[in-house]
């Protein structure tokens, strides 16, 4: 029987520090904080809710981050 995998650890960072930034650098800095996946999507986008590890969500609106979560 094969191992199960464990999941890589997610940085240390709180996605309320993103709030705020404009989108671009919010991503930069994400990424370079140990984000794998940046994703940056419009308010009231229908998304899927499976959680990945890795993974930061930003909602932006008029260019800047106004919701950023894990997942």
């Amino acid at each position: 029987m094969a191992p199960i995998p464990t999941p890589p650890a997610e940085p240390q960072d709180s996605p309320d520090t993103y709030v705020g930034l404009e989108s671009d650098a919010a991503e930069r800095l994400a990424r370079a904080r140990g984000w794998a996946t940046v994703r940056s999507l419009a308010p009231g986008t229908i998304i899927t809710m499976e959680y990945r590890v890795g993974r930061l969500n930003f909602e932006v609106k008029d260019g800047r981050v106004s919701r950023a979560w894990k997942g």
